[in-house]
């Protein structure tokens, strides 16, 4: 195993384990929530690791308890007032083309997800190519309860519209591993504390597969999907998210004045309640 220089401040660690680039995911304090910074580190990393002509295979997993929380929810523009669409659009663009560039690798990608898996890690681990997940690992995409959409609507596509529409538009973010795995969100379920040991023995079987075949292989499927229309519609979902962050109602405003007061906790139960009245 080859390991690159690395200090407990890295939001991102990589490694070599033979032909497979290990990329890990560290910011435990945060649950792996990726901010900015981590962003820019996995953009880089993806980068090194794809211009790697002995790299054949990209795992990547998280410290601590989680995979990851998903996306900071301020996407890197600050607190206080409404962000313009401008600074929204382009986070959310720079948010689309990350999660994207796992589906797009010339390299096979695997994610290896225990604790949490939500919002934007989510679709980062359904853009990965091979995902598989540890039995406790939890699943979300809880963007409704805040006012939000989704950055890549790939779900629709690998689960099929019904079992979509079921967690995105109920906010659930309590989906277990074994259910992942019956909606084809996941490849397998694996017990607790196996979840990268095996992912990196899944990718190392990859790895010794013939490079050309295995590569155009992914390309055809990929082309597949396209052909059928998903990357069209994944840009046309990624701009109604657009409006959905930049719009405001009275609704989303009185949300926002709570939430920023007194906590997530009280401004879903404000919306809750609002609703049962």
């Amino acid at each position: 195993m080859a390991t690159a220089p690395a200090t407990s401040a890295e939001l991102l660690r990589y490694e070599r384990h033979g032909s497979v680039a290990l990329l890990t995911l560290n910011r435990p304090d945060k649950l792996n929530a990726i901010n900015v910074a981590m962003q820019g580190a996995l953009d880089r990393a993806l980068t090194m690791a794809e211009a790697d002509a002995t790299v054949r295979a990209i795992v990547v997993n998280g410290t601590g308890r989680a995979f990851s929380a998903g996306f900071d929810l301020d996407m890197g523009l600050g607190s206080g007032a409404r962000p313009d669409a401008s600074a929204v659009r382009r986070a959310l663009e720079n948010d689309f083309r990350l999660i994207v560039r796992f589906w797009d690798s010339p390299k096979v990608t695997l994610a290896a997800v225990h604790g949490y898996c939500l919002g934007g890690a989510l679709e980062l681990a359904l853009a990965c190519d091979l995902t598989i997940a540890s039995e406790e690992c939890l699943f979300g995409a809880p963007e409704v309860r805040f006012g939000s959409g989704i950055v890549a609507m790939l779900l629709p596509w690998l689960a099929g519209p019904k079992r979509a529409k079921q967690l995105l538009l109920s906010g659930d973010d309590r989906v277990s591993a074994a259910e992942a795995l019956a909606a084809g969100m996941v490849n397998r379920v694996v017990p607790t504390g196996r979840v990268l040991e095996e992912s990196l023995a899944l990718a190392q079987r990859v790895a010794g597969n013939d490079l050309q075949a295995v590569t155009l292989t992914k390309q055809a499927i990929n082309r597949s999907l396209d052909a059928a229309g998903m990357r069209k519609a994944l840009r046309q979902a990624l701009e109604i998210n657009i409006t959905i962050e930049t719009s405001e109602t009275a609704e989303s405003r009185e949300f926002n004045a709570i939430l920023a007061r007194d906590g997530a906790k009280a401004a879903i139960a404000w919306r809750s309640a609002r609703t049962r009245e």
